[in-house]
């Protein structure tokens, strides 16, 4: 399952990396240019996704253990500040979309469906942790808590690619700018 998601995550950067380098130079020099708080706030998302699923995982393990609810409760709090921390950065980032370039663009439009779908789950877990606390060592809770684990997974990787496509995005231009200079 990691590898699926390895492989998922280097096709996604490879065909954002393939596309941008098809498109011609006077097509490039029309779209708008890579917004540096754009990029900064996608870096802050990044931080806030590893965060996020590193805490899902932690919770994801306490389904093999015999931790008691107020275990599950503490940290699927945690997983719900990490949400709602990342909700408000999507925030900005929605209101600084038109400022970016395509690229970061569709980062944005990529990254709130699965936002609101790993928040819909964390809602869902609270809501059947609250009403069945004594049977957190159920199929159905655990199920919940994979569920959740693997949507994380699944958003810091499409952050992280987002964020390393802009890293080599803008390695790729500085180095086309040297060229420009020495012809």
């Amino acid at each position: 399952m990691k590898n699926y998601r390895e492989m998922a995550g280097l096709v996604t950067l490879t065909l954002l990396v393939a596309g941008y380098l098809s498109i011609p130079t006077t097509m490039k020099a029309a779209e708008t240019g890579d917004s540096a708080h754009i990029s900064q706030l996608l870096a802050d998302a990044k931080a806030e996704a590893v965060e996020l699923k590193n805490d899902s995982a932690d919770m994801e393990s306490f389904t093999r253990s015999k931790l008691s609810w107020e275990s599950y409760a503490s940290k699927v709090e945690m997983i719900k500040g990490h949400v709602n921390n990342t909700g408000k950065l999507l925030t900005k980032l929605k209101d600084a979309e038109a400022t970016g370039a395509a690229w970061q663009q569709t980062a944005i439009k990529r990254i709130e469906p699965l936002l609101k779908e790993l928040a819909a789950n964390t809602e869902a877990t609270i809501n059947n942790l609250n009403e069945n606390k004594t049977k957190v060592h159920f199929t159905e809770f655990k199920d919940y808590v994979k569920a959740n684990f693997e949507l994380a997974t699944d958003f810091e990787a499409l952050i992280r690619d987002f964020v390393n496509y802009g890293e080599a995005k803008e390695k790729v231009d500085h180095l086309g700018g040297k060229l420009e200079v020495s012809h």
